[in-house]
């Protein structure tokens, strides 16, 4: 069963054919194939925290690295962590697979 994705969390409108598409283009967590399905997101819409260049905070955020101490504030990765449990897929084995 999908779940709700970051997207449609936030009402951010980067998603394809989202409202905000044209002012702030696609958010590359919306269109990361490699990522489909984890935490039963489409794309990477349950694991954005793992990948760069996704807009929260009013600005486009960087890599892992440099935004993991914003994306552990943000309710909806709390969300996440606690809907999933022990299901929970850590962060390094997410940004092996986006290095595959």
């Amino acid at each position: 069963m999908a779940m709700i994705n970051c997207w449609e969390a936030k009402n951010c409108g980067r998603e394809p054919g989202g409202s905000k598409v044209s002012e702030f283009g696609v958010c590359p967590a919306a269109t990361e194939t490699k990522l489909d399905g984890y935490h039963n997101g489409t794309n990477a819409g349950r694991v954005c925290w793992a990948v760069a260049g996704t807009y929260c905070g009013g600005k486009v955020q960087g890599t892992f690295a440099n935004k993991e101490e914003n994306c552990s504030a943000c309710d909806f990765y709390k969300d996440v962590i606690k809907a999933e449990g022990k299901n929970y897929t850590g962060v390094m084995p997410i940004l092996k697979k986006l290095k595959s």
